[in-house]
This record gives structure tokens, sequence and C-alpha cells, in this order.
């Protein structure tokens, strides 16, 4: 009898868990989709992995698969002609997580990469940084034009702007910018659009590398071999040392205040750095500033607790858009999101086309570097792990071209997305 009513109440409390409307419920669908997707993301093809970004695509299949059997992401059965699941109770829960997972990623992003950054443009950065500048505008322009000869809404195509990028900032400030201007279950779709694109963005950058090796002469160009010592790592020490949560989230309260000042540009509303960009640029100020002035050393930027803070952030909010999108993500394919990924691949490769051949003719970058920059002017680390596979054993010219026009590729992505968003309003 005693069994009887054990076995009763924990097969109740156990549907309870999983279809549930509390804070475990969710608890238990984040850590579904980042334990599945880390597990995944080991899975190499010739060396390539899509990485953490799998986090993202066990979630959208939760969320999905709860759509489908009629239950969101909270345990509610969803209403007739209702179109996205996790729509009530814990919605407000799931953005609080996506967003704090954000700022952390892009919180330890700038502290790893700000002691050397500025130091790049005196070794041949600024060049590099100008090509940057270069890319993202034709990244937007392209969008731009397909959005008016495809006849698409230029709020979804934002969001496969940002995933044939592969930006997840990005995504983040377009979403918040849509929130407040634009209308309901936007950012969901941009959701979609992201994850549509996202995959084939990474085979194309790869492809892209692949195609700019034959192109003119191997040489070492400004941000060369000589140089390694002053330029900014995109490495990772693998020295223990004691992260320090003070200064983190001293710099995280001031990113969040420099993220919500407005700047006006005529348009409908300002753009912001946001919640992703402001922290990043009070990492890279702090984390430079703290190492020149001996407030801490490059052993603490360079640690593995700083690492584990991006890597965790950057999970919880790949697992959260997941979540969030997962319900309409079979609906928003069917209904003409399949040509997405035809759209976001044209965005991903035609850019780092002609600008990699730019670099190779004119400015005779060095094809590794080449291949780093490439990666990080799409803030792709599968595209950098690509270029490291490929070049000689022990080079470290991928890390220094992906280090060196991370952060300021990372600053245009997230303005240019608000912006593809205040132009469609």
């Amino acid at each position: 009898m005693w069994f009887t009513e054990f076995y009763s109440l924990f097969t109740e409390s156990m549907v309870n868990l999983f279809t549930g409307n509390g804070i475990a419920t969710m608890v238990v669908m984040l850590a579904i989709s980042i334990f599945a997707g880390m597990l995944l993301g080991k899975l190499k093809v010739k060396g390539v992995s899509l990485g953490i970004t799998w986090v993202l695509f066990v979630g959208i299949a939760l969320g999905a698969l709860m759509s489908t059997a009629g239950i969101d992401l909270v345990g509610q059965v969803v209403p007739e002609g209702k179109k996205f699941a996790g729509e009530h109770m814990n919605e407000h829960m799931l953005h609080f997580i996506k967003e704090f997972g954000l700022i952390l990623f892009v919180t330890g992003v700038g502290i790893q990469v700000g002691p050397g950054f500025f130091k790049s443009f005196k070794k041949g950065g600024l060049a590099l940084n100008g090509m940057v500048v270069v890319n993202v505008a034709l990244g937007v322009l392209i969008t731009y034009v397909i959005a008016k000869l495809a006849n698409e809404n230029l709020t979804d195509m934002t969001g496969v702007y940002t995933g044939a990028v592969t930006n997840t900032p990005g995504l983040s400030a377009a979403q918040q910018t849509v929130r407040e201007i634009g209308p309901e279950g936007a950012d969901r779709i941009m959701a979609n659009g992201y994850a549509v694109a996202y995959p084939l963005a990474v085979v194309g950058m790869i492809v892209t590398c692949l195609i700019m090796k034959p192109i003119g002469k191997k040489r070492c160009d400004a941000v060369g071999e000589n140089v390694d010592q002053d330029a900014p790592k995109a490495t990772i020490s693998s020295k223990g040392h004691k992260i320090k949560l003070v200064p983190i989230f001293i710099i995280i309260m001031l990113g969040v205040v420099v993220g919500s000042i407005p700047i006006p540009v005529g348009m409908q509303a300002p753009l912001k750095l946001g919640l992703a960009g402001g922290p990043l640029v009070v990492a890279l100020i702090g984390s430079w500033l703290g190492v020149k002035r001996g407030w801490f050393t490059t052993e603490f930027t360079e640690s593995q607790g700083v690492a584990m803070l991006r890597e965790v952030g950057i999970a919880l909010f790949l697992a959260a858009v997941g979540l969030g999108a997962g319900g309409s993500f079979i609906d928003t394919v069917q209904n003409g999101g399949y040509m997405w990924i035809l759209y976001g691949l044209i965005i991903t490769m035609v850019p780092p086309l002609l600008v990699g051949t730019f670099c190779r003719l004119v400015l005779k970058t060095e094809i590794y570097t080449l291949m780093g920059v490439i990666g990080g002017m799409h803030t792709d680390p599968p595209t950098l792990a690509f270029a490291n596979n490929v070049a000689p054993e022990g080079s470290k010219q991928p890390n220094l071209g992906y280090a060196t026009v991370y952060p300021l590729t990372m600053f245009l992505r997230i303005f240019t997305a608000q912006l593809l968003v205040l132009m469609a309003v």
C-alpha cells in the first residue's frame, strides 16, 4: 500500500516536473538543452564541429516537440490558433536567462581580448579592421536588397542576417529593438531565421577560406609571426586562476549602464549598445586598463575561470533562444522559411569573398591570417578551428587574425542588426 501511494505521488511529481509551470520545469529544459547540445558539439566532420551551437538546435527541437504535443514550455495546453509556444508564465524568466547569459558571454570575451586589442592597431590591425567595416556594410546591403527583390519582411531577414554571420549578440540586439517597436512575435520569427541560416553559414565560411587559399601568394603581413607577443590572443591559458567576481560584476553593472545610453540616428528609435555591446565595451577597456595599471594580471584575463564564464553564458543564451523559438520553427520553415537558407548563404559568402580577394591581391595578407580574419569577421569559432587545423603546426596566424578583428566586428553587427529593424518599421 505504501509503495502504491509512493508510486502514484512519484509519477504525478515527474509528470508535473516535465509539463508543469514552475521554475523547476524551465531549469530541467535548459539543462537538457545544454547537456545534449554540448555532447553533440563534440561530433566532428573532418576536424570541424558546430560546437556549442548544438545547444540552440536541441532547444529548438524541445520547443517544437512540446508544441507538436500540444504543450508549451510551461505545461499549458496551447490554445487553438495559438502560434507560439512558451508565451505564458515563464516567458519573462526565459527572457531574463537569455539576456543574462549573453551579458556573461560578452563580458568574458571582452576581458579575454581587451589587453591585446588596442595594441593590434599598431601592428597592421588598422587595415584589417577597415576590411571589417567593408565586409559588414556589404552584408547589410545584400540583406536589404534580398528583402526588397524577394518581397521578404526586412525584420524577418534581420534574423537571417544574424544567423548568416553567426552573431548571437546581434540577434539579441535586434530582438530587443523589435520588442520595443515591432509587432508581437516578430522576435521569435527572427530567432527562427537565425537558426535556419546558421548551419550553412559555418560551412560557407569554411568554403570561402578554401577558395581564398590559391588566390595571391603566401607571405607574412603586418600581423605576422614577429609580433605574436603583442597581438590579442584568441586561445585560453591552461593555467588555473581564481576568478575575481568583484571586478567582473562591476564591469557588468557599468556595461549595462553604458549599453542603455541612447544614440539618436534620426529614425523611429535610437540605437543603443544594448545588453551585449555595453558590457563588451566596458570589458574591453576595463581589462586593457586593468592589465596596464596592474589591477590584475594577464593570468586572470586568460584564466579558465573567465573562459568558463563565457561558455556558461553562451550556453544559457542559446538554450533560451532555442526553447523560445522552437514552437514556431516548423511552421516558419514550411511557410517559405526554407528560402532563408539560400539567402543566408549569399549573405555569408559574398562579402568575405570580395573582401578576402582584395586582402590577398592588394593588401597581400598572409593566407592563414586571412582565414582567421574571415572567422573573426563573422565571430565564428568553427571557422577559426578549421583555420588552425589546416595551418602549419605551431602557427599563431589564424588566432591573431581572428582576435584582431573580433571586437570591432561585434560592435558593428550589434548596430547594423538594430539598424535593419529600424529600417523595416
